[in-house]
């Protein structure tokens, strides 16, 4: 009997170091980066700028925030050199941080390589990137749209930053290699004004990342875009994502058109993005000053889209303190 269990101890083992080597080394699997060559014309650099900024908001978790202002808008001089930390206080596993995506850090990287990076969740150096960027929705994105994305990213002002080093908590670290996977990218951006263009939108702005609630990291089942995902602000508050459902008592059922694009367009008012913000009282970590630059079309089609979303009764306590 003690052969045996000897004998299936080992086996054990080797299972395990086998799985371990599996998913360090054989995981990520998306493929090689594509081969791309992104002219970088006019045109796609400012279509680039438009969703980076206002849209995909690659520049807000990619830049500094003054969280002692409302919704935290961009430092301005920060554009692009990371270090925004996503932590256990937000309820991820483990500390990530947003890396640089200046040409300083970025000089290295082929079109491709950003390309694989941006929509599959695979580094330069072939490691898992955590979806707190969320890959998986613009993986969804047309291509045009994300090589606009890459050449405007090009055009940065190169910036040297030191980002620390992410940590992984057990067991997302075995977990995380298995999360990349190949896009399914759109094979043309849905023609303005329709419902399928502000759907299109909607999951380039990852709207669903922060307004589902969710346990031990995946969203809850039944409650997408019902809110209620919380976000540790200071040393005590905690702020929750609102209900953006369709529903007339705790989502926007009652909002109109117009009141949805006004609730946007307002924070485009320089004094809006002023508001000073005590210590550990109501703030937001929705970039409002960002989204406000999308165009009033853009948000229309949205609000279009968002009243087709099934209503759920889910009524949200924005703020608390510990």
């Amino acid at each position: 009997m003690k052969k045996i269990f000897l004998a299936a101890l080992v086996l054990i083992v080797f299972v395990v170091i086998g799985l371990i080597t599996y998913l360090h080394v054989a995981l990520p699997n998306v493929g090689e980066a594509p081969v791309l060559n992104i002219e970088r014309t006019a045109d796609r650099i400012e279509r680039g700028k438009y969703l980076a900024n206002a849209v995909t908001v690659c520049m807000d978790c990619h830049s500094k925030r003054d969280w002692s202002l409302y919704a935290g808008p961009m430092v301005k001089g920060t554009e692009g050199i990371g270090g925004e930390l996503f932590s256990r206080d937000f309820g991820f596993p483990g500390n990530f941080y947003s890396k640089n995506i200046t040409p300083s850090a970025l000089g290295s990287w082929t079109d491709g390589e950003l390309y694989r990076a941006i929509t599959m969740g695979v580094s330069k150096s072939n490691e898992a990137i955590f979806p707190v960027m969320p890959y998986h929705r613009y993986g969804q994105m047309a291509d045009q749209d994300i090589h606009a994305i890459i050449a405007y990213i090009r055009t940065l002002e190169p910036k040297t930053s030191t980002i620390p080093e992410r940590e992984i908590d057990f067991p997302m670290n075995f977990i995380l290699p298995t999360l990349p996977r190949k896009n399914q990218a759109a094979t043309t951006i849905p023609t303005k004004g329709t419902v399928e263009h502000g759907q299109y939108l909607f999951n380039a702005a990852a709207c669903g990342e922060c307004h589902t609630k969710q346990e031990k990291g995946q969203p809850i089942a039944g409650m997408e875009y019902a809110g209620g995902f919380e976000f540790k602000i200071g040393s005590s508050a905690i702020v929750r994502s609102a209900n953006i459902t369709p529903d007339s008592s705790s989502g926007i059922g009652k909002w109109t058109k117009e009141q949805f694009i006004q609730r946007f367009k307002v924070y485009a008012d320089s004094a809006y993005q002023a508001q000073k913000v005590a210590p550990n009282t109501f703030n937001t970590v929705m970039p409002w000053a960002m989204y406000a630059g999308m165009t009033i079309e853009d948000l229309s089609d949205m609000y279009d889209y968002i009243r087709t979303l099934p209503p759920i009764d889910n009524k949200v306590v924005r703020f608390s303190n510990e």
